[in-house]
């Protein structure tokens, strides 16, 4: 119903007030964990229906789960932790739902940090905790949570953020414990009394915890594999329909909404939140707003990702000649940043540094715009420290690592990242762009407007890289015989 006023209105969509104290968390956890409470619009109810609701339920039965796969990772991830931190008590907290607006949250997704060490992903249930306690020469873990009450508490009904009737079943000690490999225990049992000596807020934690992801297990990577996958489909979903996506007034929208579909079927969700810029939208980096045309004559920078339910995601970028043939001018444009692309490509290889492949990049910039005379002097002059006149048209970074985060190991210290040099299993992007805005003086007025960005995922390797995502089409001609090939259904 779309009308507020109404619906709010309506009895059976009010949270009932509990006839006794909800199975809330204890005083000694953060406001975070405490449900919200329950609407002051809402009726009490008799002690007759709380005895009749609490009764009469058949038995369920209780199945205890395989170990999913990446528990013995997670379980080597603690370990490793575990021989950095001796004697030290670790709280890894998985964080809380956020409000959206009044009652309504966010979408719950646990922390990265805790998802790695525990694995569990889009599963993880909010506010919980993952201790590790010193133990002789190392730490036992325990993953704390609020687990399922039972159908004699109010819970059960009475409270819209955790109750069965309300957000379905919680898991139980024993299946989180068989299906993580993890001790765990109740969230009320949490004793924070020492939280002023945990090192849940430590920088140096947080750091070590990024630093441990520079490089991939063979869980995660497979998890990238599955990754690119899933994104490879939905940009192959958003290509076959754009003619429906240029008949409507805000077609990026539409994009939005059919990579998302695509993420929603074969992963969690979105990585991050869909770029969809036709366009001098595709000017913009992070254009998220979505709510422009799809013209035809115009080219679509579309940066998406799916996330799985582990939270690994894909993050790559295609530009799309929406009516499927690029300009002579879009296309001279396109095929430099590809070349910037192919320079970072051709020197990855382990042993070098992280920062390298960006200037490999730039270097293809630099030449392209001084060949285009676009800038004040040479492309030499161009890439001297005091200058970087060329970085005006490309002002982000070519690389970034990837992997439960879309911008993963951020608070790795930057000799290890972006001075870092690489290693087999590092899991990174290469994407160099140009971007004219549209009311940029210093470009010829054919180039205004125009914003290209290839994006691709890549794995380190023994010898060199794999581009993970080398099966979506990345030069101009297979760009185009893919828009006609899908197009043409």
């Amino acid at each position: 119903m779309n009308d507020d006023t109404e619906r709010v209105a309506e009895p059976d969509l009010e949270a009932p007030e509990a006839a006794g104290p909800v199975d809330a968390a204890p005083e000694q956890t953060t406001d975070a964990a405490a449900p919200r409470a329950t609407s002051n619009r809402a009726a009490p109810w008799p002690e007759s229906f709380a005895a009749y609701i609490g009764s009469g339920w058949a038995d369920r039965a209780l199945v205890t789960p395989p170990q999913r796969e990446q528990a013995p990772y997670a379980a080597a991830r603690r370990k490793r932790l575990s021989e950095l931190f001796p004697g030290q008590r670790l709280v890894i907290r998985a964080g809380g739902r956020k409000v959206r607006s009044n009652d309504t949250d966010y979408p719950f997704r646990a922390d990265s940090a805790f998802s790695w060490l525990t694995g569990w992903g889009a599963d993880a249930e909010p506010d919980a905790l993952l201790v590790l306690e010193p133990a002789g020469d190392g730490h036992t873990s325990t993953l704390y949570f609020r687990p399922a009450a039972g159908r004699d508490s109010d819970e059960f009904y009475a409270n819209p953020e955790i109750g069965e009737f309300w957000i379905g079943p919680r898991p139980t000690l024993e299946h989180v414990a068989a299906d993580l490999g993890l001790a765990t225990r109740p969230l009320a049992e949490f004793d924070a009394a020492d939280d002023d000596v945990d090192a849940d807020t430590s920088e140096e934690l947080a750091r070590t915890l990024s630093e441990f992801r520079l490089v991939k297990d063979e869980y995660e990577i497979g998890q990238m594999r599955l990754a690119v996958e899933a994104t490879a489909l939905g940009f192959d979903d958003i290509v076959a329909d754009l003619p429906r996506i240029q008949r409507h007034d805000r077609g990026e929208r539409v994009v939005e909404g059919v990579f998302y579909t695509r993420a929603r079927m074969d992963g969690n969700a979105v990585g991050y939140d869909t770029i969809a810029a036709s366009g001098p939208h595709a000017c913009i980096l992070h254009w998220t707003r979505n709510d422009g045309p799809v013209v035809p004559g115009d080219l679509m920078l579309v940066d998406a990702g799916v996330e799985l339910s582990s939270l690994y995601t894909a993050d790559i970028t295609r530009t799309l000649p929406v009516d499927g043939r690029f300009t002579p001018t879009q296309r001279k444009i396109y095929e430099a940043v590809r070349e910037a692309a192919d320079a970072a490509f051709a020197i990855a290889r382990p042993g070098i540094r992280f920062l390298d492949m960006h200037e490999a990049a730039m270097a293809v910039i630099a030449r392209k715009t001084a060949e285009w005379g676009l800038l004040p002097g040479t492309a030499e002059e161009a890439m001297k420290p005091e200058n970087q006149q060329h970085r005006r048209y490309m002002v982000h970074g070519t690389s970034h690592h990837l992997g439960i985060d879309v911008h993963d190991c951020a608070k790795a210290r930057r000799e290890l990242y972006r001075e870092g040099l690489l290693e087999p299993g590092m899991v990174f992007t290469i994407e160099p762009g140009l971007y004219f805005q549209p009311d940029d003086l210093t470009v010829p007025e054919d180039f205004r407007g125009i914003g290209v960005r290839i994006e691709d995922d890549v794995l380190v390797t023994e010898t060199g890289v794999e581009n993970l995502s080398a099966g979506i089409p990345r030069t101009a001609d297979e760009v185009e015989a893919w828009i006609a090939r899908l197009t043409a259904r």
